[in-house]
C-alpha cells in the first residue's frame, strides 16, 4: 500500500493556495506540485477547479508545429 502524503486529510491554507498559483504559473508539472504540497495529486486537480485556477501548460505552441 502506498504510503499517503504529509497533508492527507488537512485543510487547505492560504499559504498552501499561494503556493499552488506559483508553481501552477512556473508550469510545473502536477505531479511534482502534489510532492512539493505534501498532497495528492487527485487533490491538486480538485482545489485547482475550485480555485480557478487553469493547469494548462502556458508555454507549450499549439500542435507542435515549427518554424521552417
Amino acid at each position: 500500500m502506498a504510503r499517503k502524503p504529509l497533508n492527507h486529510g488537512k485543510p487547505w491554507t492560504d499559504k498552501d493556495i499561494n503556493k499552488l498559483e506559483k508553481l501552477v504559473n512556473q508550469n510545473t508539472p502536477t505531479r511534482v506540485i502534489g510532492l512539493k504540497l505534501g498532497r495528492t495529486e487527485a487533490s491538486i486537480y480538485s482545489k485547482a477547479s475550485e480555485e480557478g485556477i487553469s493547469l494548462k501548460p502556458t508555454n507549450q505552441s499549439p500542435y507542435n508545429r515549427r518554424k521552417k
